[in-house]
């Protein structure tokens, strides 16, 4: 083979892109975010701000990491359109950090509108919006910690004992036939708690106005221990939102399990389909209630909160834990869920899922979370807004593209990239109409045309 530098041809690279450039244009988000973002658009400007964060954005759906990136964008004005030089980029950028929470909150309000449009041509949910059968939307919040190779601003010890920040971060799960989309990414300083029910509580107000009206109605709210605060599931209480929460291993725990009969325990269940796992249990308990006097000042749990306890056998391998007894390994949640059909290794089941939150998390790290490009807290902080943005691009053309079913649904961005976006095609224009042609051989046509077919319909 011999590489000609000397002649090249008219082609993109990332053609399987024009999903996501369709699905701006379907969901409204270039509208959108056009209209929330006309304050900071000066009289002379030849680039609207909302195109710039919206380039951005398609940078990282497509694979990119740092701003610099942006290049490959510039590059296929085919697709893409017109992208502004590295030098506007950067004073925009400036611009908008000056103002960064009014900024957010507007790139929030678009990403809403465009959510609530898109949820009502395709629900990516099982069941019916507010509905008690099937219609849940589970919301999962979850802390995280983004390394910094260099001092930034507000750049610290995190609580996993690395450099860097530690944003808190939600999400709505999609269940088993799909992934998940971002709903708020707060960025924080690194030495910030994991822990706190004032923190809890913003993260679920920014994520709760994320959500469409119609889906408000049913709502379930999980967290891991960390969220485990008396005020905070109080306050889910107060909103009647049910919740599913990790409880920590007290003392009084401990107690109650030593009260359990051994006949309170039932058989575990491995996935929806109810297989059992043998080697795990779970169970209710009830924690004894300490008087309440002026002394201690007790405040009390939530009523109808339940606790629910699971114990299993560590698998080979497993490091013990110091708070594993006679052997087994316990993990205690709380939930208000309470009805037909919620038995207690459905429940167990539902709480043990909030580890998806996790994936979620590392697709954002591989959608230009897992290195902060900009010395400023401001900057940072309208870095992560366009992060979600791009990851609501990916979630939503995979929705709006495809069936509720189509094994697309759940690809992570990684196999989206590799297979459907960044393959090479020519665009050919003629007789006043441009095709884009896909290469012979390329074994993944068939679900590009498919995509773009149920998005164009």
């Amino acid at each position: 083979m011999m590489v000609d530098p000397t002649r090249t041809e008219s082609v993109v690279t990332t053609s399987g892109a024009v999903l996501l450039t369709k699905t701006v244009d379907v969901s409204g988000l270039g509208a959108d975010l056009t209209a929330a973002m006309a304050p900071w658009r000066t009289t002379a400007a030849v680039h609207d701000p909302a195109k710039i964060v919206l380039d951005l954005a398609m940078t990282l759906a497509a694979g990119g990491d740092c701003v610099a990136d942006v290049a490959a964008v510039r590059a296929q004005p085919q697709v893409y359109g017109q992208v502004a030089s590295d030098p506007t980029m950067s004073r925009v950028i400036t611009r908008l950090a000056a103002d960064v929470e009014a900024v957010s909150t507007a790139i929030s309000a678009a990403r809403a509108a465009a959510r609530e449009r898109v949820w009502a041509t395709a629900r990516p949910l099982e069941g019916i919006a507010g509905s008690v059968d099937g219609g849940l939307v589970i919301v999962d919040l979850d802390a995280t910690t983004v390394t910094a190779g260099s001092a930034k601003e507000q750049a610290q010890k995190t609580y996993k004992r690395v450099f860097g920040h530690s944003p808190m971060c939600s999400f709505v799960d999609h269940g088993a036939f799909g992934t998940g989309e971002t709903l708020h990414l707060d960025l924080r300083r690194g030495g910030a708690s994991p822990k706190g029910a004032d923190m809890h509580i913003a993260a679920l107000e920014a994520a709760l106005a994320q959500l469409p009206a119609a889906e408000r109605a049913q709502v379930l709210i999980r967290t891991d221990s960390a969220g485990c605060a008396k005020k905070f599931l109080a306050h889910l209480a107060e909103q009647n939102l049910q919740y599913s929460v990790g409880f920590t291993i007290s003392e009084l725990v401990k107690d109650a399990l030593a009260m359990l009969p051994e006949a309170a325990w039932v058989t575990a269940i491995t996935n929806d389909d109810a297989d059992p796992r043998a080697d795990a249990q779970v169970a209710e308990i009830t924690l004894p209630r300490p008087v309440r006097d002026a002394e201690t000042a007790y405040e009390p749990w939530p009523p109808g909160m339940r606790l629910i306890v699971r114990r299993e056998y560590p698998h080979n391998g497993a490091q013990h834990l110091i708070t594993d007894i006679e052997g087994r390994r316990y993990t205690v949640f709380a939930t208000n869920t309470r009805g037909r059909g919620w038995t207690l290794p459905t429940l167990e089941l539902r709480h043990r899922q909030r580890a998806r939150a996790e994936d979620r998390i590392r697709c954002l790290k591989d959608t230009g979370m897992a290195n902060l490009p900009f010395d400023s807290f401001a900057k940072n902080q309208l870095w992560l807004d366009i992060v979600a943005l791009a990851s609501d691009l990916l979630a939503w053309t995979q929705t709006l593209g495809y069936h509720r079913h189509h094994p697309i649904r759940r690809w992570e961005p990684k196999r989206l990239r590799h297979r459907l976006l960044t393959v090479a095609g020519k665009i050919i224009t003629h007789a006043r109409t441009t095709t884009l042609r896909l290469p012979t051989d390329w074994p993944y046509n068939h679900h590009i045309r498919h995509g773009w077919q149920r998005l164009a319909a």
